[in-house]
């Protein structure tokens, strides 16, 4: 049997599946898929999911179905990939338990309409060229992948690109496209195989073609590393602080002072023999369990055990308002503090990407909801990014925890930091995926950006990572500890991202989908798909 007839026949096969074998076998394909994410980097399960959606929706008679089929395989895309998501529910199961299902579902099949909306587009054009439809395929999954990290606020988790995170040499991609343009070699890599079950040498050609560009990536990052600047800033030891505490202890008021004496007794630890003493400690998002800024005390004790001459830097909640209730409620800032060795506050930054459900709720009037997190009422969003030029340290871009996974704005513009700071707490989602995949958000935009990160997080995964995506210092997820490391200085040259952006990935997205469409007209033409 030839390769044509071999097609013909699969493709007879799955035209013929009941729509619900379809649909459940595109669920399966999205989760398999899910395996190839962080931490996990099971690579070779993307070609059969993606190869495999390919064939689905082109065994699809309509656009609604090809919609439908695109819908489960995100489905399932999402649900293994955010399971950990619910786990934030369990941390007081008994208010927020119920919601788990609800929660999961929602995540799965409302991520899951950008995959739909990516398989229409591709029954959408006419043709039955295979090369073509995987181009299009490729490039309308980038597509909307961008578009998930800004619509409705964003939600730029678990970007494709993630998936090159296990090799640094891979990585280093990132600074010329970002991570978008390191999910559009990886959503080429998995589709256009599947165009090899198409005879003809133009599916084979590109392969080769793809296979080359991972190649040339892989040895062009090498260089750049073998290159790599290992300098550090003269005169400044950090100390990062990971208390490991768990989230359904934090806020709880019998244990606040002891959280508290913890902190400041990892802060103050003496440093190993042979190593410098620190100079700055850095603890986590909101590692002070109250309103530090109004308890002196406490800011007194904090600057009694600060290195002499520096900061300690931590997270707090903040009121920025005590209004005048009922009419105008307290308002409460999520917040980074620097104080220094008198106790005194110096500076200080107020997170504006806020979390939906859990630092503020969306649409208020229609859902009778309260927020996950801890107190009544949401927090009032900062006024954006800023550069905070604290003493003894370089500028630097303060982030909040989910706003360092947000490429191309991490850095406030004319802003000129030397580093980014990145304090989070992962602590609601315990030991799963979920603080490894942020983990590796904070690599790609220090990549982006050739700029070093410092991430501290309460419950791990903690850590100092160069402007090369390489961790200098770390601790271990649910590890009680403090590490000492000297803070890198940034990449010699600007990146090429750092200069524009998603520009170029956006520009690749669009010729590879022009490509597409130009292969579906001139090769394999069909009847237009029947209009659902």
């Amino acid at each position: 049997m030839s390769v044509a007839q071999k097609f013909m026949t699969l493709k007879s096969r799955l035209e013929a599946l009941p729509k619900g074998r379809a649909r459940g076998l595109a669920f399966v394909l999205g989760f398999l898929a899910a395996f190839a994410m962080p931490p996990l980097y099971q690579l070779y399960l993307l070609v059969p999911a993606f190869s495999g959606l390919l064939w689905l929706v082109m065994a699809s008679s309509t656009r609604w179905q090809a919609f439908v089929v695109g819908w489960w395989f995100g489905a399932g895309f999402f649900a293994a990939g955010l399971y950990w998501v619910s786990f934030a529910l369990l941390v007081d199961a008994a208010k927020f338990g119920w919601l788990i299902p609800l929660a999961t579902l929602g995540f799965a099949f409302g991520f899951g309409l950008y995959s739909a909306f990516t398989t229409w587009v591709v029954r959408a054009v006419p043709g039955q060229n295979l090369v073509g439809k995987a181009l299009i395929l490729a490039s309308s999954w980038t597509f909307f992948e961008w578009m998930r990290g800004w619509f409705l606020t964003g939600f730029p988790w678990n970007p494709l690109g993630s998936v090159w995170a296990f090799s640094e040499p891979l990585l280093q991609g990132a600074s010329v496209g970002g991570v978008l343009g390191l999910s559009l070699l990886a959503a080429l890599s998995a589709t256009l195989p599947g165009a090899l079950a198409q005879p003809g040498r133009l599916a084979k050609a590109l392969n080769v073609a793809v296979l080359c560009m991972i190649v040339i990536t892989w040895g062009l990052g090498q260089q750049r590393l073998v290159e790599a600047s290992q300098e550090t800033v003269p005169n400044v030891r950090l100390r990062l602080v990971q208390p490991n505490i768990l989230q359904a202890n934090k806020w709880k008021p019998a244990l606040r002072e002891s959280h508290m004496l913890t902190q400041l007794k990892l802060g103050a630890a003496s440093p190993r023999k042979s190593e410098r003493a620190p100079t700055h400690v850095i603890w986590a998002e909101t590692s002070a369990p109250f309103f530090l800024s109004r308890h002196k005390p406490w800011l007194d004790m904090v600057g009694k055990m600060t290195p002499k001459g520096g900061l300690t830097i931590l997270g707090a909640p903040n009121i920025a308002s005590l209004g005048a209730p009922p009419q105008r409620p307290m308002q409460v800032t999520n917040s980074i503090l620097a104080i220094d060795d008198a106790g005194k506050i110096t500076a200080q930054y107020d997170k504006f990407h806020l979390v939906p459900f859990g630092e503020y709720m969306p649409l208020k009037k229609w859902l009778p909801l309260e927020k996950i997190t801890q107190g009544a009422g949401s927090f009032l969003p900062g006024s954006g990014l800023r550069t905070l030029n604290l003493k003894g340290l370089p500028p630097v871009s303060p982030l909040i925890c989910y706003e360092i996974i947000f490429s191309g704005e991490v850095v406030e513009k004319g802003g000129h930091p030397q580093w980014i700071l990145n304090l989070t707490n992962d602590a609601w989602y315990g030991k799963t995926a979920g603080p490894y995949q942020h983990f590796v958000s904070t690599r790609l935009r220090a990549v982006e950006q050739g700029l070093p990160v410092v991430r501290v997080a309460g419950t791990g995964m903690s850590g100092i990572i160069d402007g090369y995506g390489r961790v200098t210092a770390q601790l271990a997820l649910g590890e009680q500890n403090s590490v000492d490391g000297d803070l890198p200085k940034p990449v010699p040259a600007q990146t090429f991202f750092a200069k524009y952006g998603n520009s170029t990935a956006l520009i690749l997205i669009f010729l590879v989908g022009l490509m597409g469409v130009f292969m579906t007209r001139i090769n394999g033409h069909c009847p237009p798909a029947k209009k659902a």
